[in-house]
């Protein structure tokens, strides 16, 4: 059974970075302009502006992320969370979800948003179990986006 570890976001894996993601949004059909934007250069778009990015290693091997981006004062958009389908229903959304909250909580957010698809059935879940409620989409910067949810911390 593998062991994984979450790790902090370093340059480096910028290339896996945006492969998981790309992976997974182009099999629902949802790659968009601004993830490839996002995706492109992680460090400008979300962790010099205040964000935070984390990693799922499987020994060495980068199977998960997840991201928030500082959206403005105490409120957090969780993005960009995505696994290996190899790896999937191991619990890494789960350990990624929870140290993405916990850096929220340690950023003094007072609200984690995020913008989501109806096809995303397993993350809808994942979300609701940890306490996100529906809003309706108003502000979504994501054509595809047809769910957004917020946590108040």
């Amino acid at each position: 059974m593998s062991t994984y570890t979450i790790i902090d976001y370093e340059d480096r894996y910028q290339p896996a970075f945006r492969e998981l993601n790309i992976k997974w949004l182009d099999q629902y059909n949802l790659t968009e302009a601004h993830d490839l934007e996002i995706l492109a250069d992680p460090r400008k778009t979300i962790l010099d502006n205040g964000g935070f990015i984390c990693l799922a290693s499987d020994e060495g091997q980068i199977v998960g992320s997840a991201a928030l981006i500082h959206e403005h004062d105490g409120i957090y958009e969780l993005a960009k969370m995505g696994v290996a389908e190899s790896h999937r229903q191991r619990g890494i959304s789960r350990l990624l979800l929870e140290t993405c909250l916990t850096k929220a909580k340690a950023l003094n957010a007072t609200k984690v948003i995020l913008f989501s698809n109806h096809q995303l059935k397993a993350a809808l879940g994942l979300y609701e179990k940890y306490g996100f409620r529906y809003v309706p989409v108003a502000d979504s910067p994501f054509l595809t986006a047809d769910i957004k949810m917020e946590l108040i911390l």
